[in-house]
């Protein structure tokens, strides 16, 4: 298929590279353009000066921007110059409301736009095996699916424009209590004297087991946070999930008190550090 990609940072970046390599004929865009130009010799690409001229005839555009102000930007600019009946993919963490409204201008042009957030992070982009939770038209979701299984591992319809980042947003409420959990565990058994890679072995096998435990629990006792999903990009996520309960009337006082501490890790100077780095916060000193 003709494809846009729009926004190359740590995960766009190898996720345009796997449809190139799955045999798409792929345009970039990105604000920086010297990353459109690496990204297109990397992959015999080609990088468009503008958005407008990336979009231009695709079939799919697909974007992993930052926030909501950016997608309403690159599809007020792409979509008109999109083929007939083109699908936007919208791979950012955004509000409901935004997909909403973007599927809702879309559909008056004859276009259609799927809100699909993703959960793996860096490592999963880059090895293919991200998660999609998509929300929009079914038919248009259809035609979609066999695009982004070129860099994902599990693709699920959650229902109609918004239902993605909802869910999106159930992943992160989750996360952040996990991360919590695992920060007070970690720091506890420290105190109490006890070796981490020990209660690591003796627990990870059984109800405290968790992607989060398995990958983080290691780093975590070695107080290494420059890598991994940022604590400021967390920070956006968990302000999209409080607005969304403020409207829906969902009690969220752990995760809201979870974000409070992701605050006290950017006012330590972590505001880059993976998330992980919740364990940091509790052991300075009182």
């Amino acid at each position: 298929m003709k494809l846009a990609f729009v926004g190359l940072g740590v995960m766009g970046f190898p996720m345009a590279g796997h449809l190139a390599s799955a045999g798409h004929s792929v345009s970039v865009f990105n604000r920086s353009p010297a990353k459109a130009e690496a990204w297109a010799r990397a992959h015999s690409g080609r990088a468009g000066p503008t958005i407008a001229e990336a979009a231009t005839g695709a079939e799919l555009l697909i974007l992993c921007v930052g926030k909501d102000d950016d997608v309403r930007q690159v599809v007020g600019e792409a979509l008109e110059v999109l083929a007939p009946r083109a699908v936007i993919i919208d791979h950012t963490t955004t509000s409901a409301v935004v997909a909403r409204d973007m599927a809702e201008k879309a559909s008056g042009l004859g276009r259609s736009f799927i809100d699909a957030p993703v959960s793996g992070g860096q490592a999963g982009a880059e090895a293919g095996k991200l998660t999609i939770m998509c929300g929009g038209d079914p038919e248009a979701f259809d035609r979609a699916k066999p695009v982004m299984e070129a860099y994902a591992q599990a693709i699920r319809l959650m229902g109609p424009p918004g239902s993605g980042q909802l869910t999106k947003m159930v992943n992160q409420i989750c996360i952040a209590g996990v991360v919590q959990g695992l920060a007070e565990g970690l720091h506890f058994a420290k105190r109490a004297g006890l070796e981490p890679a020990d209660v690591l072995a003796a627990i990870s096998k059984g109800a405290a087991q968790s992607w989060q435990m398995d990958n983080r629990w290691p780093t975590m006792a070695e107080g290494r946070f420059d890598f991994g999903f940022a604590v400021d990009w967390m920070r956006k996520d968990l302000g999209l999930v409080l607005d969304e309960a403020q409207a829906n009337g969902a009690r969220l006082e752990v995760t809201r008190l979870v974000d409070s501490y992701y605050a006290e890790v950017q006012a330590m100077g972590g505001a880059r550090w993976d998330t992980s780095s919740l364990v940091a916060r509790l052991e300075q000193p009182k």
